[in-house]
């Protein structure tokens, strides 16, 4: 039964001086919440190893944060900001990267209607650097759908889309940090472990570690394993109906091994510690379920819709549906699911996979913060984030982090 929700019940304040506009010096400095047994204390992050138990699987989100943020000009002057969300032709993320003269995206247009359709723009370079202009980078519209556009990109260099965006593109930081993009962002806004290219903001919980922190993970015996989902733009999107029910939550597309899926499948079956770091790691996690509940009822490991998880009782297990999921892969000879969700994750979720998470402190109404109130149960959300205000924890992307066991 999907459940009624009233927003305006997930709210707290959180005043404008304890948002974390800049990272600490050392990613590894920042404050631990730690919540196990009903108590609540605070450590360093430096430390992460002591608190996560002997032989755990942690899983981290491997996305790397792409320069999204194009600025085209129009023959008036006029600047246009293009915001690549996801690619469109070709669609297929690497494809799309190594295009040599042209591509197209899903984007946010910001001042759209002063674009009109049939104008090429040129890219934005007031200071007349050469480099931007042997690219040539030009804009047009393709189509417009409500909020986005699809927008068709052509330059002349001959190298490959990902190299153009490198050179012309701006990091996209959260919106909420009131401040244009800064050369430390391009080196903090970003995991250590990043590897594949294609997300439009961070998955911030991996912003803390260091390989000081593996090298101590690894040495307790802590296995660390990778999925990789591209996180949009609309993990930022405020839930504006009061009734949760009436948000669309975003759709973004995740790739899970093969390898994983058989580790995961024993680590459920005995019982193992599974720990995710981030929400778009127990988004990716707990969608696999639904994936393959998919595969056993007959049908194909497709996208798994917002509200899929409570639509009704299901009664396989959650080694059954891992089970379907590689042997569809088996059978058809691939290394990997290659999927997208959608789902929303509120409370009266009931999590298969994940049994304790290392997360940031997230906004006031917020799909963030309903996911924490789900893992956590009750209102015992509030007493954590009572604790990190009182105690001088940072929020939010460039803020400190939280270990909690349900």
């Amino acid at each position: 039964m999907i459940p009624s929700i009233n927003i305006k019940d997930f709210t707290y304040d959180l005043p404008e001086e304890r948002i974390a506009k800049y990272p600490l010096t050392e990613r590894d400095s920042s404050n631990l919440l730690h919540f196990k047994d009903g108590v609540i204390s605070k450590k360093c992050f430096r430390n992460l190893a002591d608190y996560i138990p002997e032989g755990s699987l942690m899983v981290f989100n491997d996305t790397k944060v792409v320069p999204a943020r194009l600025f085209f000009q129009k023959k008036t002057g006029a600047v246009i900001e293009v915001f690549c969300l996801e690619p469109s032709d070709p669609s297929d993320y690497n494809v799309n990267f190594a295009s040599t003269s042209s591509c197209s995206w899903k984007c946010i247009v910001g001042n759209a209607r002063k674009w009109k359709g049939a104008e090429t723009l040129d890219i934005y370079n007031p200071e007349g650097n050469p480099e931007l202009a042997s690219i040539a980078l030009k804009a047009d519209i393709v189509e417009r759908d409500g909020r986005t556009s699809v927008v068709r990109f052509g330059w002349n260099s001959g190298e490959s889309f990902s190299s153009v965006m490198e050179k012309c593109g701006r990091i996209p930081i959260p919106p909420y940090l009131n401040r244009e993009t800064e050369p430390i962002d391009y080196e903090r806004y970003q995991t250590f472990y990043a590897h594949i290219r294609g997300s439009v903001a961070a998955p911030t919980a991996g912003l803390h570690f260091t390989d000081r922190v593996f090298a101590d993970l690894n040495a307790k015996g802590v296995e660390l394993r990778n999925v990789c989902l591209h996180v949009g733009a609309g993990t930022f999107l405020p839930v504006k109906d009061d009734d949760v029910r009436s948000h669309t939550m975003h759709r973004e597309p995740f790739v899970v091994t093969r390898e994983l899926l058989a580790t995961l499948r024993d680590s459920v079956a005995s019982g193992r510690n599974i720990t995710a770091v981030g929400t778009t790691s127990v988004r990716t996690l707990e969608s696999l379920y639904y994936v393959g509940v998919k595969l056993l009822e007959g049908g194909k490991p497709t996208d798994v819709g917002q509200w899929e998880p409570y639509e009704r009782e299901y009664s396989f297990t959650t080694e059954e549906s891992l089970d379907a999921i590689i042997d569809y892969l088996d059978r058809n000879s691939l290394g990997q699911i290659s999927v997208g969700t959608q789902i929303i994750i509120v409370p009266g979720f009931r999590f298969r996979i994940v049994k304790s998470l290392i997360t940031n402190f997230h906004q006031p109404q917020s799909t963030l913060l309903l996911l924490i109130s789900a893992f956590l149960g009750s209102e015992r959300w509030r007493d954590i984030y009572k604790f990190a205000l009182d105690n001088g924890f940072r929020f939010l992307s460039y803020g400190d982090s939280s270990l909690l066991f349900p």
